[in-house]
């Protein structure tokens, strides 16, 4: 059995919210390379996002949210 142990290299993830709004799914996480973003996932399953980085989750969250009303 092989074990793969995390290295300084490999990014750590953290999931702060998934929320669905109009029919779609928000996530916002945490990432130490890139801070906070948000993805949002259609109902038909397509993955949109923007690179851009938020120092807080509830401002990547805020962007999500006003991102899916624009429908962008």
């Amino acid at each position: 059995m092989r074990v793969l142990l995390p290295t300084p290299a490999m990014a750590k993830t953290l999931i702060h919210s998934v929320i669905s709004v109009d029919n779609c799914t928000l996530i916002v996480f945490y990432t130490d390379a890139h801070c906070w973003q948000f993805r949002v996932i259609s109902s038909d399953g397509a993955v949109f996002g923007e690179q851009k980085l938020y120092y807080t989750a509830a401002a990547a969250e805020d962007a999500g949210r006003e991102w899916i009303v624009r429908g962008s």
